[in-house]
């Protein structure tokens, strides 16, 4: 009886002090913490990592840029001037299609040949993220220089047509080309290759199709109660 009467006055004198008799839980219960994912995003949000391949993945595409914009000023020759530009372009296409792609953002595309001599594209990207992924600073510089740099030598098309300045057309297409291959090659790595787009592209046909498909149910139920209605 006196240790029930103990109890009591120990369970009112907690709740007296607004603490419940729930809140006395055990010191040596073991307790997870999960700091797995603020370490990731802290990792992922954080400087860049890969400042080597940072700068040569703007390194190269800029400085063809700036050669083709300010040549005349270097050099007098036009052979000199267009094979300096393509160099550049040539390794710009290199770097970015085998080191930069694959440590900035973790996507990499090639093309195989088969045992048949068929050509096959293939497209790879990285599931699962891991404490070496590519920062968000790396992944922007990354899509903004792999989209602006084309979209600046197809203006230079434009500008050199209007201009008839066309002994430099040979080579913006060959700029357009090369830095077109690698945005093309990465978006379908970023999508999943050829069966994502499709699977995407026939998901909207299939979603525009259903209004059409449900008024043609809709038309044909209508026809068939009519001539239903119309035996009897």
């Amino acid at each position: 009886a006196a240790g029930a009467a103990g109890g009591a006055r120990l369970s009112r004198a907690l709740r007296a002090d607004g603490l419940p008799p729930q809140a006395l839980v055990d010191d040596t219960e073991d307790v997870s913490l999960d700091f797995g994912s603020e370490e990731e995003l802290a990792l992922r949000k954080a400087r860049i990592r890969h400042p080597l391949a940072t700068f040569f993945h703007l390194f190269f595409r800029v400085s063809a840029i700036v050669t083709y914009l300010f040549c005349d000023w270097f050099s007098n020759s036009f052979v000199a001037c267009f094979v300096t530009i393509l160099l550049l372009l040539s390794f710009d296409f290199w770097s970015v299609k085998n080191v930069t792609g694959r440590l900035l953002v973790g996507l990499r595309w090639w093309n195989q040949i088969d045992e048949d001599g068929k050509s096959h594209w293939m497209f790879e990207a990285k599931r699962a993220p891991t404490i070496a992924a590519s920062t968000e600073a790396e992944a922007r510089i990354f899509w903004l220089g792999l989209i602006i740099c084309p979209v600046i030598w197809t203006m230079f098309f434009f500008s050199t047509l209007f201009s008839l300045k066309l002994k430099w057309l040979a080579l913006i297409i060959a700029g357009i080309s090369l830095q077109t291959a690698n945005l093309y090659g990465y978006i379908h790595c970023k999508l999943g290759g050829q069966k994502t787009i499709s699977r995407v592209t026939s998901r909207l046909f299939g979603s525009a199709d259903v209004p059409k498909r449900q008024s043609r149910r809709i038309s044909e139920d209508g026809t068939e109660e009519h001539g239903k209605t119309g035996t009897r």
